[in-house]
């Protein structure tokens, strides 16, 4: 059977020559003689991977020195605790920007343990663009700045960060890691999880200052503190091995593409292709607004729900599989990852084509 063309928000499409080359070393990692799911953690042999995986992700991402980079458990939802129970320490504050589910989530999260102040939200209009955030509702004391930068279920992405001044910036970058050039600079705390862009499930990447590790109160849990995992290099306990394994392998792969700037032409050339026909379709309309549109989940729809159906159906029959939107929004979503191919990209833009003259 032929592989399908996968669009699914995560867990997402995996480059094929990762596949291709964790397949050729399940059995036996190099001479190790042993597959790297069967590893010690702790021996030389997964050293060597872990490392070469940070090291490779430092350079691409050109992450300074004074950053740690961690590989943690829990998903990005465990994040939501995380941050608030690492920073919210000073004036027990941080301002959010609410743009959608995920961001709720970690609102609901931070309010257990501080005041958590929405400067700025889009629920008014589903969530289909990034709103403006005014300075003067920004709380200079605040002990973090939080948001989504890409919101997955709606097709949305900021463009630009605000001013916030010294307040660090914690930023969910799970469904656009690895998609552009980003200045880490910028952040306080980058986390994502990797089964976006980044690998299969199970891991989660955080990518944090050296000066906000150590803040937590006596009581945080040991699992929950950033300092716990800095101090152990993502090896207080067993690691997500394997899947550690694979994300060198992805950013193995992505160097081989020419790194994070030449992946970001191509998808600027994939979401610029299917954005076009959006806007020329008489039958399909993009849902997001377009000065705050995704490039890396496409969101549209039909004004016939019985319509939106019959398009998924059809697709998946045609091997363009993991088209339907997020239960919450209904309508459709092309997600449209670092690994999907232009190929792809263009079989499903003439698909919908084809479906729109046989659907006028």
């Amino acid at each position: 059977m032929a592989r399908v063309y996968n669009f699914s928000a995560g867990p997402s499409q995996l480059p094929e020559e990762v596949l291709a080359k964790a397949s050729k070393e399940l059995v036996e990692f190099e001479s190790s003689g042993q597959s790297v799911m069967e590893m010690s953690h702790r021996s030389k042999s997964y050293k060597t991977i872990i490392d070469k995986c940070e090291a490779n992700l430092r350079r691409m991402m050109e992450i300074p020195d004074n950053y740690k980079v961690l590989f943690l458990q829990g998903g990005a939802s465990t994040q939501f605790a995380m941050a608030p129970l690492n920073l919210m320490n000073n004036s027990g504050t941080a301002d959010y920007v609410l743009t959608g589910m995920w961001a709720k989530k970690a609102i609901a999260e931070g309010q257990k343990f501080g005041k958590i102040n929405v400067v700025a939200s889009s629920a008014d209009k589903t969530f289909n663009y990034i709103p403006t955030i005014s300075k003067d509702n920004l709380n200079p004391n605040a002990d973090y700045f939080y948001l989504c930068y890409n919101n997955t279920i709606y097709g949305t992405c900021f463009s630009t960060l605000p001013d916030v001044g010294n307040v660090p910036i914690v930023a969910d970058f799970s469904s656009c890691i690895l998609s552009e050039p980003v200045d880490v600079t910028q952040y306080g705390i980058i986390f994502a999880g990797a089964q976006k862009n980044f690998g299969p499930a199970g891991v989660t990447l955080v990518i944090i200052r050296e000066d906000l590790i150590g803040k937590g109160t006596q009581n945080i849990p040991t699992m929950l503190n950033y300092q716990t995992h800095s101090e152990n290099g993502s090896m207080f306990n067993t690691p997500p091995t394997y899947t550690i394994y694979m994300c060198g392998l992805v950013l193995e792969w992505l160097e081989q593409q020419g790194g994070i700037k030449e992946i970001y032409k191509q998808n600027l050339a994939k979401a610029k292709m299917i954005y076009d026909y959006l806007d020329s379709s008489a039958l399909f309309k993009g849902t997001a607004e377009k000065a705050s549109r995704s490039m890396m989940n496409v969101t549209f729809v039909t004004d016939d729900e019985d319509i939106n159906h019959k398009f998924i159906k059809e697709a998946e029959m045609a091997g363009f599989v993991n088209l339907k939107g997020h239960k919450s929004v209904g309508g459709m979503r092309a997600s449209i990852y670092n690994a999907m191919p232009l190929t792809g990209v263009t079989a499903l833009v003439t698909f919908m084509k084809e479906f729109e003259q046989a659907n006028q």
